[in-house]
C-alpha cells in the first residue's frame, strides 16, 4: 500500500498532518474543555460544539492524502474508517447527551461501549491509511512535529482511559509503535513519537490501578 512520492508532493501533506493533529487534540477534548459552558435548555453547550469533530479531524486527513496522492486501496480504508468513526462519533454524541438528562444502562451500551469501540477504530483506520501513504516520506525537520506527535499520543491515551478502551489502545499502540519503529528514519517516526508514549502510559496506568478505572471515577478529572 506504499505509494510513489512525486516530487512536488513532498511536503504539502506536512501543513495538513499538522492541522489533523491539532484538531484532534482539541476536539476530542471538547466535552471537558467546554464543560464549564454549563447547560443549553436540557442539553450542553459542550456536545453543539462536539458536532464539528468529524469534519475537524477527518477533513484535514483526507487534504493530507489527496496532497500525497494515496493510492486508490489507501482511499478505501481511509473512507472504510471515516464513516466507521463518523457513526460511532455520532452515536456517542447522542447517547452522552441523553445521559446527561436521564442515564440508563441501554445509554451506557451505546455511550460507553459501541460509540467509542466504533469511534475509536474508526480513528485506528484512518491513521493506518495515513501511515501506509506517508510513513515512507521524508521526516518532517523540527521540534514542531515532535510536539504534535506527543500531544496526539497523550489525546489518544486520555480518550482510551475515560472511553474505556484501554486494552484495545494498548494493542493499537503497540502495532503503530513498531509500524513507527521500521519507518524510525522516515516520517513514519511520528508514529512512534506518538504511541510509544501512549503505550508506556496506558500499560503504568494499568499497572498501577491493577485495572483500568476511568480517571473522571478516581477523582483524577
Amino acid at each position: 500500500m506504499r505509494a510513489t512520492t512525486p516530487p512536488a508532493a513532498t511536503t504539502r501533506h506536512l501543513p495538513w498532518l499538522a492541522a489533523m493533529a491539532v484538531a484532534y487534540a482539541l476536539t476530542h477534548h471538547i466535552g471537558f474543555g467546554l464543560a464549564w459552558l454549563g447547560n443549553a435548555g436540557e442539553t450542553r453547550w459542550a456536545d453543539w460544539a462536539d458536532l464539528i469533530t468529524p469534519y475537524a479531524v477527518l477533513l484535514p486527513a483526507a487534504a493530507a492524502l489527496h496532497a500525497a496522492t494515496a493510492t486508490t486501496r489507501v482511499w478505501l480504508l481511509y473512507l472504510t474508517g471515516a464513516i466507521t468513526y463518523v457513526e460511532g462519533h455520532g452515536i456517542h454524541l447522542a447517547a452522552n447527551s441523553v445521559s446527561n438528562r436521564d442515564p440508563s444502562d441501554l445509554v451506557h451500551l451505546w455511550d460507553e461501549v459501541m460509540g467509542h469501540y466504533l469511534w475509536y477504530g474508526g480513528l485506528a483506520l484512518v491513521l493506518a491509511a495515513l501511515a501506509a501513504t506517508l510513513a515512507h516520506r521524508p521526516p518532517a525537520p523540527g521540534l514542531l512535529p515532535v510536539l504534535l506527535a506527543l500531544l496526539t499520543g497523550v489525546t489518544f491515551t486520555t480518550n482510551a482511559l475515560e472511553g474505556g478502551t484501554a486494552l484495545a489502545a494498548i494493542a493499537v499502540s503497540a502495532a503503530f509503535t513498531a509500524w513507527g519503529w521500521t519507518t524510525r528514519h522516515h516520517l513514519g517516526r511520528l508514529l512512534l513519537q506518538s504511541f510509544a508514549p501512549a503505550l508506556i502510559l496506558l500499560t503504568a496506568y494499568g499497572v498501577l490501578h491493577r485495572g483500568f478505572p476511568q480517571p473522571s471515577d478516581i477523582g483524577w478529572v
